[in-house]
């Protein structure tokens, strides 16, 4: 049993978009058009970080 390999990876890849580096344009929350930490070209939906918290905390209690 001690030759088991572990049921999930160690490492998994990330969900979120790649984060906009210093120096360049960031993309607005499509929710309240504050500036996000994500570059301009991020494909999808792109929320701040408040509106990203709100919409875990409305997910996690939506059951």
């Amino acid at each position: 049993m001690d030759d088991q390999q572990p049921y999930c990876p160690t490492e998994v890849p990330s969900a979120t978009p790649a984060q906009s580096r210093p120096g360049t344009s960031c993309a607005d929350c499509v929710l309240c058009a504050r500036p996000t930490e994500y570059a301009l070209d991020t494909p999808g939906v792109v929320l701040c970080p408040v509106c990203e918290w709100q919409e875990a905390q409305r997910g996690a209690c939506s059951g």
